[in-house]
């Protein structure tokens, strides 16, 4: 590919949503890109047809069923690409026209960072007739300024759609785990904050994080769908990471940080059962209350019940 920002776009039995795909990269302002479809396993006639549709343009790489999975996928995106820059665009996901102009313009301008993320938002979709359409969004993020290594400790900042990157970074914070199946991308920018710059441009959203909280099966988002898989994950990427720490470091300071982790959540089961209680007080002296106000109309009913037995 001789196209300097190479896209790879991740597919799996969806023509529809790589239909989408293709037509949102085509409306692109900014020209020099090439784009890989990397087909997961799907039927490669329905995906060379989709690709002809759009214009025949893109460089397809067919993975057979049961090779694949999304990091290979993306890693032999990258590879076949091997452009200078390279985004992943899922093909469930859209941008803002200048959202390529927008982030190689950073990349030129910040030597020092090796990846450009950008404000993002969410777009919620349901299914009506047959189609997928649009029902809400929402900021991902909302107010966020930058992305940093001590924030992205903690949580995942940044979707592939949102992050345009240096190729040559995978030379020295290697390839996506292909041992994950969930959360490639976010131990990939772990990876890549440790050794270089992230840049992030903020203001309006350039990239759409697209969500299917209610589907099933093939159109279901990730997230979603692989909800085990990302808990599973997220804690053996931590899990390594520590291991890793304890190796050079000794487990000192995971042990303080442990116990004072465990005092923190006695204290605020603490807390929490003394506000329970309290309520509980609360709402009894809030009854006793409403029956000393009724007393007297509850002495009647009693007499008049004692009166209507006697008759």
């Amino acid at each position: 590919m001789t196209a300097r920002v190479g896209i790879v776009v991740r597919t799996r039995r969806r023509p529809d949503f790589l239909r989408r795909a293709l037509a949102d990269i085509a409306a692109q302002s900014y020209s020099d890109r090439g784009v890989v479809v990397v087909n997961d396993g799907g039927d490669p006639a329905e995906v060379e047809s989709v690709v002809a549709e759009a214009g025949g343009t893109a460089d397809v790489l067919h993975i057979p069923p049961g090779e694949g999975g999304r990091c290979i996928a993306a890693n032999a995106g990258v590879r076949a690409a091997a452009t200078e820059l390279v985004v992943l665009h899922d093909d469930d996901d859209r941008w803002h026209p200048d959202f390529l102009a927008r982030t190689v313009e950073w990349l030129d301008t910040h030597s020092g960072d090796a990846a450009v993320s950008v404000s993002t938002e969410i777009v919620y979709e349901e299914e009506r007739e047959g189609r997928w359409v649009e029902v809400g969004r929402a900021p991902f993020w909302a107010g966020m300024q930058r992305i940093s290594l001590g924030e992205m400790l903690s949580v995942n900042r940044a979707v592939p759609i949102s992050v345009l990157y240096r190729a040559a970074v995978h030379e020295e914070a290697g390839w996506y785990d292909e041992s994950l199946e969930a959360v490639e991308d976010w131990d990939f920018y772990l990876r890549v904050l440790a050794r270089a710059g992230f840049g992030f441009v903020a203001g309006e959203p350039l990239a759409y994080w697209t969500q299917r909280p209610d589907a099933t099966g093939i159109a279901a988002n990730s997230m979603f769908a692989l909800a085990d898989a990302h808990a599973r994950d997220d804690a053996l990427v931590r899990d390594r990471a520590l291991e890793q720490w304890t190796r050079r470091e000794g487990d000192g300071l995971p042990l303080y940080l442990a116990a004072q982790q465990q005092q923190l959540i006695a204290h605020l089961e603490e807390l929490s059962t003394r506000q329970s209680e309290r309520l509980r007080a609360e709402i009894r002296d809030d009854l006793r209350r409403e029956i000393d106000a009724h007393q007297p109309l509850w002495s009647r009913l009693r007499r008049l019940r004692r009166r209507v037995g006697r008759g």
